[in-house]
């Protein structure tokens, strides 16, 4: 059994979506002296699943996602030798923690990570996938099937289904298990309820495998067969399409005659709703009174910041969303939707381009910074005489997941003519960000520090004046903004020697006279859909 706890989202937020996590554990400590372990997974547990020590749990987890919030998970796996729900009667096989974030931003969306918890022993491995609900609807089902083959020795199988729903990169993920029906080849099931996301999320063509066995008291069960369907062809009903033949690999390969191993047919399916819709807050609503908090720090600090630019277009990025047509996510897509040029001509032209995009695009997590942060480093590379120096504009809501690749794009661009601003939005804690910034621990990466500060972080909540004088409030937020930019800027020019130095860099605090290239980036991951 695997428990699941420490999920601790601010009660005042609403979620942008919602995620199911699938649980299976790999190798984990065998604590039975005369069978396997009995293990099961607190915010929710799952079912116990005797005698394993690789366990693929059934019952999933659904959280709901906030975008901009750090989402804490603690995962617990124990030895289930009682009927009590006190799990300190039970043997504990160790204990993972990570965050929501980590899981939905892991390759695939497939996070593998090692137990721990007891000194000196291997736990084994937990793995963990996830996807993101996008069908609400529920569907009933009940099936029966006939003339399965007799696989036990001394009396008729004792049948059950097991349920599984591909995966986009061809691997499978068990959705539903029926009960057992014993002593009985010919069973007929309980009629069941499941959601159609589980099936398929959506994709109603997406294959649906099912593996027939005979249940055994070791769990060691045996394979009678398999078949394969899909939403829609469930979706018919009771039909001659809905009658499967039971195939079993190994004994289709041994023997000519074989035919089947028997046949499932679909009695009966239901869909019905179990929505229950409500209206998300976000920090990119666009509201037609007033600009959202993204609109407005874009607005205060870029009209700072474009005085520091020589002709007033900007390359502007987005990251943390999925993109038209095919719905593919990315961390650093051009807001103009040009790849070619993402240039936008002032900071009315970023503004238009940021609220066109809402239009077009999903907002979708993780957030990652590492990738733009690379696009403007490469940009920063190419110029090597110090005629130009790079400074990007980040928007965020403080949540990251990627921060080890962050903290080595930093580390990286540290030695280049670039800089960072990030401005911080929204009632999160910016504990990552401060990290960042670097002004009292240099940001390191393997082992390796930054070459020189490179990154200032302000939060804007702190400049919003309660009294009403925006205009106060955002000289306050530009001197900020600026106060460590001509340090920095000279801190590089010195770094590179007499040859890259420039007449013009003894400056005061201000926008200097040359040609600086800002880049803009917007964050669109980890925020209220």
């Amino acid at each position: 059994m695997a428990t699941i706890g420490d999920f601790d989202p601010l009660n005042s937020a609403v979620p942008a979506t919602k995620i199911e996590i699938t649980v299976s554990c790999r190798n984990l400590l065998d604590m039975d002296t005369f069978s396997k372990s009995d293990p099961g997974m607190a915010f929710g547990r799952t079912e116990v699943i005797d005698n394993t020590l690789n366990p693929d749990f059934v019952r999933k987890f659904v959280l709901d996602f906030f975008f901009e919030e750090k989402q804490n998970l603690r995962y617990d796996v124990y030895n289930v030798d009682t009927r009590s729900s006190n799990l300190s009667k039970h043997d504990f096989l160790g204990q993972m923690f990570c965050t929501l974030g980590e899981i939905i931003g892991s390759t695939g969306s497939r996070l593998e990570r090692t137990l721990s918890g007891i000194p000196g022993k291997k736990c084994g491995t937990i793995v963990f996938s996830a996807e993101e609900l996008s069908n609400c609807r529920v569907s009933t089902m009940q099936l029966c099937a006939n003339k399965l083959d007799k696989k036990d020795f001394f009396g008729k199988s004792d049948p059950f289904l097991v349920f599984y729903r591909s995966n986009e990169d061809g691997t499978f993920t068990i959705c539903h298990k029926t009960e057992v029906i014993k002593n009985n080849l010919n069973p007929v099931w309980q009629p069941f309820t499941i959601p159609v996301r589980a099936l398929c999320n959506g994709d109603y063509d997406r294959t649906v495998k099912v593996d027939v066995y005979d249940w055994d008291r070791d769990g060691s069960h045996d394979f009678i067969g398999e078949f394969t369907t899909s939403y829609r062809e469930l979706s018919r009903g009771q039909s001659q399409f809905n009658v499967y033949e039971v195939l079993n690999p190994k004994k289709k390969g041994k023997k000519k005659k074989y035919v089947n191993s028997g046949t499932v047919t679909l009695l009966s399916f239901k869909v019905e709703s179990e929505c229950n819709p409500s209206q998300p807050t976000s920090l990119h609503y666009m509201s037609p009174y007033q600009m959202n908090a993204y609109a407005m720090a874009l607005k205060a600090v870029g009209e700072i910041i474009q005085d520091y630019d020589s002709d007033k277009h900007f390359p502007a990025y987005g990251f943390g969303a999925k993109l038209p047509p095919d719905g593919k996510i990315s961390h650093a897509f051009p807001l103009n939707s040009n790849t070619e040029n993402p240039n936008c001509v002032g900071i009315e032209g970023v503004l238009e381009a940021y609220f066109q995009s809402l239009r077009t695009v999903q907002l979708y997590g993780p957030t990652n910074f590492a990738p733009v942060i690379n696009q403007v480093a490469r940009c920063a590379a190419e110029v090597t005489d110090g005629s130009q120096y790079f400074v990007l504009l980040m928007i965020t809501d403080g949540v990251i997941s990627d921060m080890a690749q962050t903290k080595e794009a930093v580390v990286n661009a540290a030695s280049l003519p670039m800089s960072i601003i990030i401005v911080g939005v929204g009632p999160a804690e910016f504990d990552a960000m401060e990290e960042l910034d670097g002004d009292e621990v240099r940001v390191s990466s393997r082992g390796r520090f930054a070459e020189r500060d490179i990154v200032q972080f302000v939060p804007f909540r702190d400049y919003i004046d309660r009294s009403g004088n925006q205009v106060l409030s955002m000289a306050r937020l530009a001197k900020d903004v600026l106060a460590e930019i001509p340090d920095q800027l000279l801190s590089f020019m010195k770094s590179r020697g007499p040859r890259s130095q420039n007449p013009n860099v003894n400056m005061p605090p201000a926008p200097p006279p040359l040609n600086c290239n800002s880049q803009l980036g917007l964050s669109f991951g980890m925020n209220h859909s």
